[in-house]
């Protein structure tokens, strides 16, 4: 047993004291986990975009201090009381949903959205006690998704880890537990196109690129990114993409730009930007009679958008997806394995490294939009 299970350790973490400021490293205190909850060792950490969101807290609601962190890898320190299918010692990767195995959602082949352990943004606790596990000096400190990488430890219900291959590099998947599992997923479990298929990628940041890699791995004969930063154009070939728009150089909407490419429209098209706009391109841009269109990108709660029922009728399918389909505990440790047998290529989505020290730089880069995934070593 680890020595310091059972026991409160104190520990280096990036706090958010407020919204849109650096993060301070500060020492603070991880208490024990309590039934149903593991407390993990973070190894290496990146920066999603939706931490970057939440910490700057615009039209959101405020919620400080606060750790943030959900995509990450790490080594199992203790578990608490209920937990079996996880022990000290093992690699895991921790997930802002999870996976109660219990609920009607987790029974059905068909869903991924537990009904209990589902992404609750504005839940700053624990679920079973409704207490923080972070505290410095006795002054609690929000949690962030159930997941809080930001930390040497954190705290986290057992069901929103996923039980990964101990020879994976954690400084490479652990990129897999949010943004590229969703993109990938939502191409090769949602949209499904067939091997030569022509597919359309809606938005090159990190989820569109995993997209666009799920096509290139699905055999698709043609993967045309659709991007308003043509900077983006160049990198996204590495990910399969063979053609590019930018709707900004035509004078027409680009759903005929694109119908006019493919005779008649593609395959398949996945939606990651959250842009009401973009959502309406690429269901009108798929081809009538067999045409898939997957949204992923999230809109404002009170956004809406209108097409003509004809589209449906003439036999077009809109779909959407929550983190690409996959079940966490079930289906990661199968896109890990998509990754050890080198069928996914996950180094390429790695753009820049920094020291936990160096956090703030991880923020810097996003925000600058230099960075599409930047690892954040806590092994310092």
């Amino acid at each position: 047993m680890s020595p310091t299970a059972g026991r409160v350790i104190t520990c280096k973490a990036a706090v958010a004291w407020e919204a849109g400021k650096p993060l301070v490293i500060e020492e603070v205190e991880v208490a024990p986990p309590q039934a149903t909850e593991v407390r993990v060792k973070i190894k290496f950490t990146a920066l999603c975009h939706t931490d970057l969101h939440f910490w700057e807290a615009k039209g959101e609601s405020p919620l400080f201090p606060r750790i943030f962190g959900h995509e990450a890898a790490g080594i199992v320190e203790s578990v608490g009381e209920g937990v079996t299918e996880l022990k000290e010692g093992d690699h895991v990767l921790p997930v802002f949903t999870g996976e109660c195995k219990d609920c009607a959602h987790c029974k059905s082949e068909e869903s991924n959205m537990c009904d209990i352990l589902r992404i609750n943004t504005e839940r700053g606790v624990m679920l079973s006690d409704g207490n923080a596990r972070f505290s410095k000096k006795g002054t609690p400190i929000y949690h962030f998704l159930g997941t809080s990488t930001f930390s040497e430890y954190t705290v986290v219900h057992s069901g929103c880890l996923a039980k990964i291959d101990p020879y994976a590099p954690l400084d490479k998947v652990c990129v897999l537990s949010c943004g590229i599992s969703t993109g990938l997923g939502a191409t090769l479990n949602v949209a499904r196109p067939k091997k030569g298929s022509t597919v359309a990628v809606f938005g090159l940041g990190a989820v569109g690129l995993a997209a666009a890699e799920g096509a290139r791995i699905a055999g698709a004969s043609r993967i045309i990114g659709v991007d308003l930063i043509p900077s983006r154009f160049e990198e996204a070939k590495k990910f399969g993409v063979t053609e590019f728009v930018n709707p900004k150089d035509y004078d027409k909407p680009v759903q005929e730009v694109i119908a006019e490419m493919t005779n008649g429209g593609v395959d398949r098209s996945i939606e990651c930007t959250g842009n009401i706009g973009c959502m309406i391109s690429a269901f009108e841009c798929v081809h009538d009679g067999w045409g898939v269109a997957v949204l992923v990108g999230v809109p404002h709660k009170d956004d809406s958008f209108k097409t003509k029922p004809i589209n449906i009728l003439n036999e077009r399918t809109l779909k959407g997806t929550f983190f690409g389909n996959y079940k966490p505990r079930t289906d990661l440790p199968k896109v890990v394995d998509l990754y050890m047998k080198k069928k996914l290529e996950v180094e390429k989505f790695i753009t820049h490294r920094v020291p936990f020290s160096e956090i703030n730089k991880a923020f810097d880069c996003m925000v600058k939009g230099q960075s599409i995934r930047c690892i954040i070593s806590l092994e310092e």
